[in-house]
C-alpha cells in the first residue's frame, strides 16, 4: 500500500516579493516601482536608487 508523502514546507517569499515579465527587453516603469517609492538596485556592490520625480522623470541615484 501506498503512503502519501509527508507534507514538505516550502520556503515563504518576502511579502513584498514580486514577479516582473519582461518582454523585449523590456519592461514599463510603473510595474518596476508600482507606486512603492524608490526602487533599490544593486550593481557591483554599490545600491542605487530609482525613483520618479514629481514631473514624471525617472531618475537613478548612488
Amino acid at each position: 500500500m501506498d503512503r502519501p508523502l509527508p507534507h514538505q514546507a516550502l520556503p515563504q517569499a518576502p511579502h513584498d516579493a514580486r514577479t516582473l515579465v519582461i518582454r523585449d527587453n523590456r519592461i514599463p516603469s510603473r510595474e518596476l516601482l508600482d507606486g512603492r517609492g524608490p526602487l533599490e538596485i544593486e550593481h557591483q556592490g554599490r545600491r542605487y536608487q530609482l525613483r520618479e520625480t514629481r514631473n514624471g522623470k525617472l531618475i537613478l541615484t548612488c
